[in-house]
């Protein structure tokens, strides 16, 4: 794990992968500043009315007035980090095969994800990891409890949608992919450490499927 983490951290700062993250990452970012901006009045009643159904504490009228702000700039993050893994997941395919090719080289590629598939395991991440977010919301301020929810709340939007985009360029053999997918949970862990920090969790997505792709070839490399 030491030596897949150390290489993927190398092939994150490269040009070609910096250039990548950051049109993604700043397109994200500048989409959403746009939409809650034309739309914030009717973005913060929805927070507000949100709040007010939270168990035990959406009484509470400090949390209905003060609160409204922080907690709408906070789900505007997770709406954030949402777009940037789901564009990952769609325009990343040249930058996997890229690396394959450099690290790789004597691996063939063997198909090609499905985009209507790559979208809909991407969108069915990002809905259930806010569903989830909205209902547990409280949780995360519990200290050490709630980061670790939260870390695992993130490797939901990770998972999945990167173990498949990967795992169809090498891996033909459906029942592997589900099992390299199912057994993907501490890497998809280790890339949302970046979520923690804002401009830098631009990277978690694709540093996620970076990690996915060391894994899965040299799995394939020493088979």
């Amino acid at each position: 794990m030491q030596k897949i983490i150390s290489k993927s951290i190398a092939d994150i700062f490269s040009p070609m992968i910096l250039s990548f993250i950051f049109k993604v990452g700043f397109g994200s970012i500048l989409l959403w500043i746009v939409l809650l901006w034309v739309s914030w009045d009717l973005y913060s009643t929805m927070i507000a009315s949100y709040i007010a159904k939270i168990p035990f504490v959406g009484g509470w009228e400090w949390l209905q007035s003060s609160g409204t702000v922080v907690v709408a700039l906070i789900v505007g993050y997770m709406l954030i980090i949402i777009t940037i893994s789901i564009a990952t997941s769609i325009f990343s395919e040249p930058i996997l095969k890229a690396l394959s090719k450099k690290h790789y080289p004597h691996i063939d590629i063997v198909g090609s994800p499905n985009i209507a598939t790559s979208i809909y395991l991407s969108l069915k991440a990002g809905v259930l990891f806010l569903l989830l977010f909205l209902f547990t919301f409280p949780l995360i301020f519990v200290p050490i409890v709630g980061q670790v929810w939260m870390l695992w709340l993130w490797s939901i939007l990770i998972k999945e949608p990167n173990s498949y985009d990967v795992g169809s360029l090498f891996v033909s053999d459906r029942a592997t992919l589900e099992k390299d997918s199912k057994n993907s949970t501490v890497i998809a862990m280790i890339a949302s450490l970046f979520n923690y920090v804002p401009i830098v969790n631009m990277f978690a997505p694709l540093f996620g499927q970076i990690l996915f792709l060391h894994k899965i070839l040299d799995r394939v490399r020493d088979s």
